[in-house]
């Protein structure tokens, strides 16, 4: 669009500051990269945003889904969005006349979801953003989200925090228990919260929440307790290996047991289990990336126990660099063969060749096939996002080993809300 055919008035796209929890969904999720970030806040270039609301779905807080009339030469720039604490109001009647404009009012933007696939001989990218469902299955329960914000949050006391990987290695990972007392705070598998950690940023602003998957199930770490549970590990490196002290990570994995911390959410509405009989759940995951997995492995063993409902076949993808940093390693081995399928991969183990999920998908293809098969089937995928393109490159190459049309099973799984991803 040159300059004499763009608009000029623009329904600006913005990111609450106040409610994100810089969780990174909107940047990934991106088609052409309009969103951006420095250590403080998330925004949006205007002149970069096409509003494809691409972004809107994922987002877990509703953060993203914010919206200003300015006069496209008076947009506010990401200079100014990063600087913010909080979202400018709409312009007023004066505020119009200094810009030369009279006040305008502009049909709100609205969400229609996609769930459609690329078609085949499409190109296309390998990534969550085209192939991951923004829908939760058919059968999920009813989630609840944003009870708690950062301006109102609750307190919950820390009730457990132990180790779940070996001493001595290098990812230092702990299981945290958070107990809400009286204060209701309904969670399902598959949600998140955020932990406001103490003290201030090096601006001498409050540190903003930092979000993590839910490790219990729907009824509580301990059965009929109103607590969840945190898998946590201690962040003490960034992505490029040099030394950081990960601010909320360390506060967590340091908690003393009667210790209290501020909580905020919950969040998330499509990324949850299937909760009818039969229904199958693949799950795919690296390191913390497990939490959601265990709280749905944990539902499924309850109910099995209980005898009151026929559920379908797990099965587990789990990667890590070695045994010993593998959280739960100990529980997982616990579980019997009939109930769950586990496949591990380890990357660094002395002596032995590099292997990672996608690799366990392509060798298990025959038995991942025909859960594919099955319509009755969900698939779950949570980790690192360098794991985003080869798992669903594996999903793609295990379909075709299988006989299905890789075109019409994807639109079929984002469709149905039955191929979620989550990776950070």
């Amino acid at each position: 669009m040159d300059m004499a055919t763009q608009p000029v008035v623009i329904k600006q796209h913005l990111i609450d500051p106040e409610i994100c929890i810089r969780c990174n969904t909107c940047e990934a999720t991106c088609p052409v990269g309009a969103i951006t970030h420095d250590e403080r806040n998330y925004v949006v270039k205007a002149d970069v945003c096409n509003a494809c609301m691409a972004c809107v779905p994922p987002c877990p807080t509703g953060a993203i889904d914010n919206w200003r009339t300015v006069p496209r030469a008076r947009a506010y720039s990401v200079e100014e969005q990063l600087g913010w604490d909080e979202l400018p109001p709409e312009l007023t009647p004066d505020q119009w006349g200094a810009e030369g404009f009279e006040p305008v009012e502009l049909e709100p933007v609205v969400h229609t979801p996609d769930t459609t696939a690329p078609q085949a001989g499409e190109e296309t990218e390998f990534t969550a953003a085209t192939y991951g469902s923004t829908v939760p299955p058919w059968s999920a329960a009813h989630a609840y989200t944003n009870l708690y914000g950062a301006k109102n949050p609750t307190t919950a006391t820390v009730v457990g925090n132990v180790r779940v990987n070996e001493e001595g290695t290098a990812n230092e990972t702990h299981h945290i228990v958070l107990d809400f007392g009286a204060m209701p705070f309904p969670v399902l598998e598959g949600q998140s919260i955020g932990i406001l950690p103490p003290g201030v940023d090096a601006q001498g602003r409050p540190h903003h929440a930092r979000q993590y998957s839910i490790a219990s199930p729907r009824n509580g770490e301990r059965p009929g307790y109103n607590n969840v549970s945190l898998t946590v590990k201690r962040v003490t490196q960034d992505h490029q290996g040099r030394p950081v002290r990960g601010v909320c990570s360390n506060y967590l994995c340091d908690l003393k047991v009667g210790e209290t911390v501020q909580v905020i959410g919950p969040f998330g509405t499509s990324f949850l289990m299937p909760n009818h009989p039969r229904s199958n759940i693949v799950m795919i995951c690296t390191g913390t990336g497990s939490a959601p997995m265990r709280a749905m492995t944990e539902w499924r063993r309850r109910l099995r126990k209980s005898g009151k409902f026929e559920g379908g076949k797990l099965m587990l993808f789990f990667g890590a660099r070695t045994k010993e940093e593998l959280p739960y390693f100990g529980p997982l081995m616990s579980l019997p063969k009939d109930f769950i399928d586990i496949n591990l991969a380890f990357s660094r183990t002395p002596g032995a060749p590099k292997r990672y999920v996608q690799d366990l998908m392509r060798e298990r293809a025959p038995d991942l096939g025909e859960l594919l098969k099955d319509p009755n089937t969900y698939i779950y995928v949570c980790g690192l996002k360098s794991m985003e393109t080869g798992v669903l490159l594996a999903l793609r190459d295990v379909a075709h080993a299988s006989g299905l049309p890789w075109d019409l099973l994807a639109g079929a799984l984002k469709r149905e809300g039955r191929l979620h991803l989550e990776t950070y």
